[in-house]
Protein backbone atom coordinates (compact mmCIF):
# COMPACT_ATOMS: atom_id res chain seq x y z
CA UNK A 1 0.00 0.00 0.00
CA UNK A 2 1.15 3.28 -0.85
CA UNK A 3 1.96 6.16 1.66
CA UNK A 4 -1.37 7.60 3.42
CA UNK A 5 -2.16 10.74 5.33
CA UNK A 6 -4.63 10.09 8.39
CA UNK A 7 -7.07 13.01 10.13
CA UNK A 8 -9.34 12.39 12.71
CA UNK A 9 -12.42 14.04 13.56
CA UNK A 10 -13.18 15.47 17.26
CA UNK A 11 -15.70 13.17 18.79
CA UNK A 12 -19.27 13.58 17.74
CA UNK A 13 -23.11 11.96 17.85
CA UNK A 14 -25.26 10.81 15.65
CA UNK A 15 -28.35 8.98 17.07
CA UNK A 16 -27.31 8.99 20.67
CA UNK A 17 -24.22 6.83 20.08
CA UNK A 18 -20.36 9.04 20.21
CA UNK A 19 -18.24 8.45 17.72
CA UNK A 20 -15.00 10.26 15.23
CA UNK A 21 -14.65 9.87 11.67
CA UNK A 22 -11.33 8.90 10.35
CA UNK A 23 -10.29 9.68 6.51
CA UNK A 24 -6.75 8.21 4.61
CA UNK A 25 -6.04 9.97 1.96
CA UNK A 26 -2.98 9.18 -0.81
CA UNK A 27 -2.50 10.27 -4.48
CA UNK A 28 -6.16 10.10 -6.06
CA UNK A 29 -7.63 7.77 -3.63
CA UNK A 30 -9.51 8.57 -0.32
CA UNK A 31 -11.44 6.78 1.97
CA UNK A 32 -13.70 7.57 5.22
CA UNK A 33 -14.55 5.73 8.32
CA UNK A 34 -15.61 5.96 11.31
CA UNK A 35 -14.79 4.64 15.25
CA UNK A 36 -15.28 2.94 17.54
CA UNK A 37 -16.95 0.37 14.56
CA UNK A 38 -13.78 0.47 12.64
CA UNK A 39 -15.22 0.08 9.22
CA UNK A 40 -14.95 2.26 5.86
CA UNK A 41 -17.89 3.96 4.81
CA UNK A 42 -16.65 5.39 1.76
CA UNK A 43 -13.80 4.67 -0.63
CA UNK A 44 -12.58 5.81 -4.05
CA UNK A 45 -9.69 4.32 -5.83
CA UNK A 46 -9.09 1.35 -2.82
CA UNK A 47 -9.42 -2.54 -3.86
CA UNK A 48 -11.54 -4.58 -1.02
CA UNK A 49 -8.51 -5.90 0.65
CA UNK A 50 -6.94 -2.52 0.95
CA UNK A 51 -10.02 -1.75 2.92
CA UNK A 52 -10.11 -4.47 5.32
CA UNK A 53 -6.79 -3.63 5.79
CA UNK A 54 -7.34 0.21 6.53
CA UNK A 55 -10.56 -0.93 9.17
CA UNK A 56 -7.67 -3.63 11.10
CA UNK A 57 -5.49 -0.93 11.41
CA UNK A 58 -8.39 1.23 13.15
CA UNK A 59 -8.93 -1.64 15.10
CA UNK A 60 -5.40 -1.91 15.87
CA UNK A 61 -5.49 1.38 17.19
CA UNK A 62 -8.57 2.15 18.41
CA UNK A 63 -7.47 3.14 21.96
CA UNK A 64 -5.25 5.91 20.91
CA UNK A 65 -7.28 6.82 17.55
CA UNK A 66 -10.14 7.29 20.83
CA UNK A 67 -7.62 9.63 22.67
CA UNK A 68 -6.42 11.93 19.02
CA UNK A 69 -10.10 12.41 18.67
CA UNK A 70 -11.22 13.41 22.76
CA UNK A 71 -8.33 16.08 22.52
CA UNK A 72 -9.70 18.00 19.47
CA UNK A 73 -11.37 20.83 20.32
CA UNK A 74 -14.19 21.00 17.62
CA UNK A 75 -14.02 24.92 17.37
CA UNK A 76 -10.21 25.30 17.56
CA UNK A 77 -10.36 22.58 14.23
CA UNK A 78 -12.68 24.94 12.46
CA UNK A 79 -10.54 27.89 13.04
CA UNK A 80 -7.92 25.90 11.86
CA UNK A 81 -6.02 26.04 15.28
CA UNK A 82 -5.79 22.39 15.73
Amino acid sequence: MQELQMQISGITQKDGKKRAYVCFRGKDRFAEGHIPECVITKAEGFSAEEKEQLEAYMKKNLPELKKRAARINPLNAIMGRN
